[in-house]
């Protein structure tokens, strides 16, 4: 039994580790949503992405304590943690398009914690919350190192005093430069 198992985990990594990696670490500034974003490879077609800056954004409208109506948004600090996994490096390789510093297409799964409003006309209930969901996504890297990136999906956001709720679609862009 015991051999067994150790068999079948040598295949295993063998057949992980014996494949051609297609992703590679980047180091990217980002200035639409100003900030510093790292992604490093988890596997032949996933990586995990942590950014750290200052977005825009809108407020969350059941944890907003904001009189205000209409349109709510605020300037906040944020961290951004995404697991990618590009399924289209293969079929882009084919038609002899670009993969450098993973440009192809994704699946995630998204993590955004934001901090108190530095400024706009949001008065947030606390000093943080949370947004967590699914997005589908495109990233490109175009000329010598200018970046795109844009993912959307559905989102369950929350803050620390257990406010939260669904909201159907979150949009994300970045525009910014490889390093």
């Amino acid at each position: 039994m015991k051999k067994t198992f150790l068999l079948i985990c040598s295949l295993f990594a063998a057949s992980v580790f014996s494949q051609e990696q297609q992703t590679e670490s980047v180091w990217r500034v980002n200035f639409l949503n100003p900030g510093i974003e790292y992604e490093m490879p988890t596997g032949n077609n996933s990586t995990l992405s942590i950014g750290a800056g200052i977005g825009y954004s809108v407020s969350y409208p059941h944890t907003d304590n904001t009189p205000v109506s209409g349109f709510i948004t605020s300037f906040n600090s944020f961290l951004d943690v995404q697991h990618k996994w590009f399924y289209n490096f293969d079929k882009r390789k084919t038609k002899r398009l670009n993969i450098t510093n993973n440009s192809g297409n994704f699946i995630s799964a998204r993590v955004l914690t934001r901090g108190e409003s530095l400024f706009g006309n949001s008065n947030g209930t606390d000093g943080l919350d949370f947004a967590v969901g699914p997005t589908w996504g495109i990233q490109r890297k175009y000329g010598k190192n200018f970046h795109f990136l844009f993912d959307m999906g559905p989102i369950y956001y929350f803050d620390v005093n257990g406010n939260g709720y669904y909201f159907p679609l979150m949009l994300q862009l970045n525009l910014g430069f490889d390093l």
